[in-house]
């Protein structure tokens, strides 16, 4: 059924207009359009109008009451590039508007099978000329720089000439608000027009940052199926292209094509915009739309899952992973920013997110893309080897907590460069890849570097203590605990990133000493470094508490006082917004899965019953402030048998942005969220873990839904898992041998095969 794969939203509410703005946006992973209106809204309604380009910056001054040594100095921040959407329909001097004259019928929706945003309109202008208008815009995913909007205009009861007015705006700010940590509090005017060219049916705008000098191209051409006189305008930083129609029934078939080339990725971005723009507009906008529907269907033959029980739930998942695929880089120049291209919270910046919440669905589901995210990371290595300098390490690479192109931008360290998990996480993804697929190759072009780097810091920053190896003045997930000696998250990690840097240097000198050889060479990297590794991994502290028989969040953590959340009204949540960081470290309150997410990662390293208990422990002082925590709360609740508590969680984060649960949706979507839903259903409910030598399931199925289906790819084969109520079905298709773990049975594949078992009961 088509509505399975339709979003919609016909309000005009203003704060529904902001957050659909989000919900709308059309990205391909190299731009990002919100979802506004080409007319625009009344002047007395807020909007966010935006175009982005990933990874195409400004940068800029951090202000600091008082500075530190090695304080980042600048940061980078996503640009609101030009205004290439405008589009007015004038009949008669009335100008289309859905605000004035009479709405008879407004159909706004998403289409997630053909991959396009669309409006259908009934108006009624305040003369009475009534116009059937359709509009649909898509980023395409096959042409990177190409943002292309149609329209269908039919007019119903009358046949004189329209005009149409499409320009392109150079006259763009960021978006600012100075109360909110997660927004951008300044430098809203950082883009200026230098260059602008009407002429030949093209319209071009070439606008530069102020401070990194960057440049970006909007080139922009139309094709209409009508006769037109046709007349180009160049104002002040504005382009326009004015098409007046002649009489006629005919329906009007009007396609603007947009074409972005900046100058981070085009030697000669306007000669290459006009090109590109001049080829791409041969395109009929149906043969545009068909290419966008067949990526998208060989997409969602593997990434789709198919919840029976709950339509609703489905869709917002579908959306989750919709949105996924807009908003990740498909270059190695660019991530995947925590609001993807759809607005600028948290300023377009990369964040540990990527590695542990969104990496896992394109490592299983669209591997190619997993690649490039991870040869981004492997992209800025010498920036994180820089940045270790710069903290006073000799050796190793400190990745930054926040980051577009590899420099630090967080200005708060005790939340941000404190946090030197991300050494480890970003180490644990390769590995997880590597695991997932096999790719060894990949490894030894990027993967060993970046494994042996991050393992170095945690020798700079640990030391021995009566036998244990300990990392002191360290932030883990849960930022409201900060500068901790051994947080459980962090040390869990690192052992992680040091085992398996020394278990592949062992593998690599057995395998391609010759390889490992000019590697070592490259980076100075000797044996004894190595064995240095293997001594502080097989004796990391890993805090435990014998009383409460958990593992403690970190040194200190459970001798202070617990938060007083019987007397904390929901009004002063999120706390991260209402109180001081120094009230909030003086207690026991998490702001996310801290403890729990490293249960998760790392399971082997406790047993079930600690994993248990310290479930149980930290779930009741966790405010879920952070839209990283009910994803990882939900995981872990499948693993321990609370099934209906799983579900729960689950809910929380399937459907964050569609109904806007923590009321910020309208500063973009939250893309680590939506990669958590994922990994709630593939290893929540069915506890799928990828280990050293094989891939493993325990499939539970909720009580609400009658039936699950997914996919995934491990090592070439393809795996389906179809689970009901009283059994499951894995069917596997592969040609190399594979290992798979089912209710810790292990079977050898060596074809294609079809396992039936009983699914566990739900508890």
């Amino acid at each position: 059924m088509k509505n399975e794969w339709i979003i919609s939203d016909n309000s005009l509410n203003e704060e529904d207009l902001l957050k659909n703005e989000s919900i709308f946006n059309v990205s391909n992973g190299y731009i990002g359009i919100r979802g506004n209106f080409e007319e625009k809204y009344p002047d007395y309604y807020g909007t966010i109008r935006g175009s982005y380009i990933n990874a195409f910056y400004e940068e800029v001054p951090i202000q600091y009451g008082e500075k530190a040594y090695a304080f980042p100095e600048k940061m980078q921040k996503i640009v609101n590039i030009t205004d290439a959407q405008n589009v007015s329909i004038i009949i008669d001097g009335e100008k289309f508007s859905l605000f004035e004259g009479t709405v008879k019928s407004l159909n706004r929706y998403l289409d997630m099978e053909d991959g396009c945003y669309v409006r259908e309109i009934w108006w009624v202008s305040p003369l009475g000329k009534e116009l059937k208008i359709k509009i649909t815009r898509l980023a395409s995913l096959k042409y990177l720089e190409l943002f292309t909007i149609n329209y269908e205009i039919e007019k119903v009861n009358f046949d004189e000439g329209i005009i149409i007015e499409s320009g392109i705006d150079g006259d763009v700010t960021n978006f600012t608000n100075e109360s909110d940590p997660r927004l951008s509090s300044g430098h809203a005017n950082i883009l200026s027009v230098v260059s602008m060219v009407v002429e030949n049916d093209i319209m071009q705008i070439v606008s530069e940052t102020k401070n990194s000098k960057k440049l970006v191209a909007v080139t922009t051409k139309h094709s209409c199926n009508v006769n037109c006189d046709v007349s180009l305008l160049n104002a002040y930083k504005v382009a326009k292209t004015i098409f007046k129609t002649e009489p006629g029934k005919e329906i009007i078939n009007f396609t603007k094509y947009n074409v972005y080339t900046d100058s981070r990725r085009y030697k000669s971005l306007v000669s290459q915009g006009i090109d590109i723009v001049d080829k791409l507009s041969r395109k009929p906008f149906e043969e545009i739309l068909n290419e966008q529907r067949d990526y998208l269907k060989e997409f969602w033959s593997l990434a789709d899952i198919n919840i029976q029980g709950d339509e609703k739930l489905k869709l917002g998942l579908r959306y989750n992973l919709f949105q996924l695929l807009q908003a990740v880089g498909k270059d190695s120049k660019s991530n995947i920013a925590a609001k993807g291209l759809s607005g600028e919270g948290y300023e377009g910046h990369y964040f540990w997110d990527t590695e542990i919440y969104m990496l896992p669905f394109f490592t299983l589901c669209k591997p190619e893309l997993a690649k490039g995210l991870l040869k981004y990371r492997f992209s800025i290595l010498d920036s994180a080897r820089q940045r270790a300098r710069e903290l006073g390490h000799k050796k190793g690479a400190a990745y930054p907590w926040r980051t577009i192109i590899g420099k630090e931008c967080s200005a708060y360290f005790p939340g941000g460069t404190a946090q030197y998990h991300i050494n480890a996480d970003i180490a644990y993804s390769y590995i997880q890849y590597y695991l997932a697929t096999g790719d060894i190759e990949f490894i030894k072009e990027c993967g060993a570097e970046v494994l042996f780097e991050t393992a170095r810091i945690w020798i700079e920053i640990g030391h021995f203590h009566k036998g244990e190896f300990k990392i002191d003045a360290v932030t883990g997930p849960d930022e409201y605990t900060a500068i901790v000696n051994n947080n459980y998250y962090t040390n869990a990690m690192a052992k992680y990133n040091l085992k398996w840097a020394t278990k592949l240097y062992y593998e690599l000198l057995d395998k391609d000493p010759q390889m490992l050889n000019s590697l070592c060479n490259k980076i100075s990297l000797l044996e004894e470094e190595i064995q240095q590794f293997a001594r502080a991994y097989e004796n990391m502290c890993l805090p435990y508490d014998k009383e409460l028989k958990i593992n403690a969040q970190d040194d200190s953590f459970l001798s202070k006082a617990v938060w007083d959340f019987e007397n904390t009204p929901k009004e002063k949540y999120p706390l991260l917004l209402n109180y001081h960081p120094l009230t909030i470290y003086r207690y026991q309150v998490l702001k996310q899965a801290d403890t729990v997410l490293a249960h998760f990662l790392v399971e082997d390293e406790s047993d079930i019953q600690t994993i248990k208990n310290s479930y149980d422990y930290y779930e009741k002082i966790t405010t879920h402030d952070s839209s990283l925590s009910c994803a990882a709360y939900s995981i872990m609740a499948s693993k321990i048998g609370y099934l209906d508590k799983a579900y729960e969680y689950f809910i929380e984060t399937a459907r964050l942005d569609l109904d806007d649960t923590h009321g910020n949706t309208k500063d973009g979507v939250h893309t680590a969220n939506m990669g958590g839903t994922w990994m709630a259903i593939v290893y929540g409910f069915a506890g799928l873990r990828i280990k050293e030598n094989y891939i493993s399931l325990t499939p539970k199925l909720p009580k609400k839904w009658s039936g699950l289906k997914f996919n995934f790819l491990y090592k070439g084969a393809h795996i389906q898992v179809d689970m009901s109520v009283d059994k499951t079905e894995i069917t596997i298709q592969c040609d190399c041998p594979i290992n798979l773990k089912i209710n810790n049975v292990l079977y050898e594949i060596v074809s294609n095969q079809k396992i039936e078992i009983g699914i566990l009961p739900n508890k």
